[in-house]
């Protein structure tokens, strides 16, 4: 039996009924640069075109901004494929991206100093 929302994509027992990559038509690679920590926002545009489920979900969670992980973590597919269905709807229009803004120098020597010295102590 499908979890609820789920429609006929996901079956409590079985898991996902339709491999990811099918999602994508195969495509592992997107048309629009995203990283992890890209936002992408709905434009308002109406896409044109066919839109699978995955898409009309993806639109629906950018109503707000939402990093690329978190889209893909919602939709509970792997990041390429999220990829590939944000980077459509940017194609057509329906999605906006905006790159992941850092306030510090990620490559900082006592910043990695820090995540190194959490790590060890988590160990």
């Amino acid at each position: 039996m499908a979890a609820a929302g789920d429609g006929p994509w996901l079956d409590d027992a079985a898991g996902r009924l339709v491999r990811p990559f099918t999602v994508s038509n195969g495509r592992t690679r997107p048309t629009v640069a995203l990283d992890l920590m890209s936002q992408v926002m709905a434009t308002g545009a109406t896409p044109l075109g066919y839109l699978g489920p995955e898409h009309t979900q993806a639109l629906e969670l950018c109503r707000v901004p939402l990093a690329v992980a978190e889209v893909a973590a919602r939709l509970k597919l792997p990041v390429a494929v999220t990829k590939v269905l944000l980077a459509d709807l940017v194609d057509c229009g329906a999605l906006t991206t905006k790159p992941p803004v850092f306030h510090h120098n990620p490559t900082d020597r006592a910043l990695l100093e820090a995540v190194l010295d959490g790590l060890r102590r988590q160990l």
